[in-house]
């Protein structure tokens, strides 16, 4: 294991200029997170400091131990529904075991080098859940976006939706009225800062958080805001607290724990290849899961929540000029200034306000026009798709990923089963096999003779020659066990016929399998040839010493 932080490796060629660039994108991009860490954190039914504790702690953790240039943590949507979900099952206390256990998770993904097989998941499985989690943190915000007076939002969809229409007669106008102004500008805000160049570096989130902070509290509205709601934000540095640990409430919290790992392992990986692709840069994906890790495991320390790679704040990082890690360290730097000096102001901040920035996100996090274009593509793709985003809405993101990594895994089977074939040589180009037919035959494998294809192998034993049979593995890449037991078989049922087999065209990981398995050590040196023309020739001399043999004993 090589633990080497990508910051060790990102000041060479370091300039005043680039200084400069990165001082100025990370004071951006913490003016950028801070309404979304509090939002983050309220729609996961934590208070909003939960959400800039972690944005500060593991924000600084992952610049300063990751593998990327310029990716950001912290707190992210995608772990909304499943923080929602741990707390109101669970409790606070829980879900502050449940990150730390994932941290460890993370760390050991990163040090056993798993980072690459995250990879790996289907876009099919990704698009569904990222989708059907824009869905449920849309739906999670209706309750501040509309203002209903509803004691708690429950984490079940079959019991949000009730809720959510029992609540519909108390809305409250005023506060609707904010959220559509909200929103309105947020959708809006990239129309003016083309017009007006000057707002070009403003963010869209922060000037109406602000505005709405403003209108809010010069008009007095009767509104939630977050000093109604939690009381404010503490002005003081987070504190160091210990968590009571035993096993009876740590076996419970294994599960979540895993999905909040395999979870911040996708969206962490996933955000760092998009920053690589905005700076020409290659990130070192073991290392950024290790740092992911101790991010996880020491936040909770703190009474911070889960964190992850956040992609809207690392593209504005590198698209606000960053090229280093200095950018995230400064991020965090400007949250705790932000909090230690004007943690007052943000009690007025209406919560319908950052409803709006939530659904903002939620619709651009969702790739939907992947769901237009569903008919375009094969009836296992749509259906993969749509399990996993329908499961994820109404029953659990855990279960929708399993359930859209075996419908993947059955489909790559199918096809893969299906490009492995087994064709029998062509009598026109070898005349010898119309000769001595019934006697000898010969076939040419294609593919991987794999668990899903070995029924290619078993329909040749119901149809044995009576002298030999000639196997060409010249086009065959891959050979498992569950091949190479079957081929074992084969070869067994040939001897007990009196049947020769001979394996032609073995080459590379086909070779090697066959090597390990033994077979080479109980069939002729000569049955192991090079090509299908040879091992005929080897049958057709077979034959001949056959027939010569009986001439002899007539």
């Amino acid at each position: 294991m090589v633990f080497q932080p990508k910051i060790l490796e990102s000041f060479r060629g370091y300039s005043r200029n680039r200084f400069t660039k990165d001082i100025f994108a990370g004071i951006t991009v913490g003016i950028v997170a801070l309404p979304l860490a509090m939002a983050f954190a309220i729609a996961s039914g934590l208070k909003p400091e939960a959400g800039i504790f972690t944005a500060i702690i593991a924000g600084s953790l992952i610049s300063f131990l990751g593998g990327s240039r310029v990716q950001i943590g912290g707190p992210a949507g995608a772990f909304i529904i499943i923080v929602y979900g741990i707390v109101d099952r669970y409790g606070i206390a829980n879900l502050l075991l449940a990150t730390a256990m994932s941290g460890v998770f993370l760390f050991l993904m990163g040090v056993f080098r798993l980072g690459t097989l995250v990879r790996f998941i289907p876009i099919t499985v990704i698009v569904g859940f990222t989708n059907g989690i824009a869905v449920l943190i849309g739906l999670t915000q209706i309750k501040d976006f509309l203002g209903l007076s509803l004691d708690k939002v429950p984490a079940s969809f079959f019991e949000l939706i009730p809720a959510l229409i029992g609540a519909l007669h108390t809305v409250n106008p005023l506060a609707l009225i904010l959220s559509l102004g909200s929103l309105a500008l947020l959708i809006s805000w990239k129309k003016l800062q083309a017009r007006f160049g000057r707002l070009a570096y403003l963010p869209g989130t922060v000037m109406t958080m602000a505005l709405a902070t403003v209108v809010t509290t010069v008009f007095h509205l009767p509104v939630e805001t977050i000093g109604s709601r939690f009381g404010g934000i503490p002005s003081t540095l987070p504190e160091f607290e210990l968590m009571s640990v035993s096993w009876s409430s740590a076996q419970f919290m294994i599960i979540p724990a895993l999905t909040l790992a395999i979870l911040g392992a996708i969206e962490s990986l996933i955000c760092a290849r998009i920053a690589d692709g905005l700076i020409h840069d290659r990130h070192h994906p073991n290392q950024e899961l290790m740092a992911q890790g101790v991010a996880n495991f020491i936040t909770p320390f703190f009474g911070g929540m889960p964190a992850t790679g956040t992609i809207a704040r690392t593209v504005t990082n590198a698209h606000s000029g960053a090229s280093t890690p200095l950018s995230g360290l400064v991020h965090a730097l400007t949250l705790l200034l932000i909090v230690l000096f004007a943690a007052p102001l943000a009690s007025n901040i209406p919560l319908a306000c950052l409803a709006a920035i939530l659904l903002f996100i939620a619709w651009n996090m969702g790739e939907w026009r992947k769901l237009i274009e569903l008919k375009q593509f094969r009836l296992p793709y749509r259906i993969t798709l749509l399990s996993v985003f329908i499961l994820t809405v109404v029953v659990d993101l855990t279960v929708a990923v399993q359930v859209g990594l075996l419908l993947a895994f059955i489909t790559f089977v199918y096809r893969i089963s299906n490009l492995s074939r087994c064709e029998a040589a062509n009598p026109a180009s070898y005349p010898e096999l119309t000769y001595y037919s019934g006697k000898m035959s010969a076939y040419r494998l294609y593919g991987a003779i794999f668990f899903g294809a070995i029924r290619m192998l078993e329909d040749l034993e119901s149809h044995l020659p009576s002298n030999a049979l000639i196997l060409d593995f010249k086009n065959v890449i891959y050979i498992d066990s569950s091949g190479m037991e079957t081929l074992l078989e084969l070869h067994e049922q040939c001897a007990k016929s009196g049947v020769h087999l001979i394996l032609c065209g073995l080459s590379h990981q086909p070779l090697e399998t066959v090597q390990r398995s033994g077979l080479l050590e109980h069939i002729p040196n000569e049955c192991n040839c090079n090509d299908l023309a040879a091992g005929i020739a080897i049958a057709v001399a077979q034959q001949s010493s056959l027939r010569n043999t009986k001439a002899a004993f007539q």
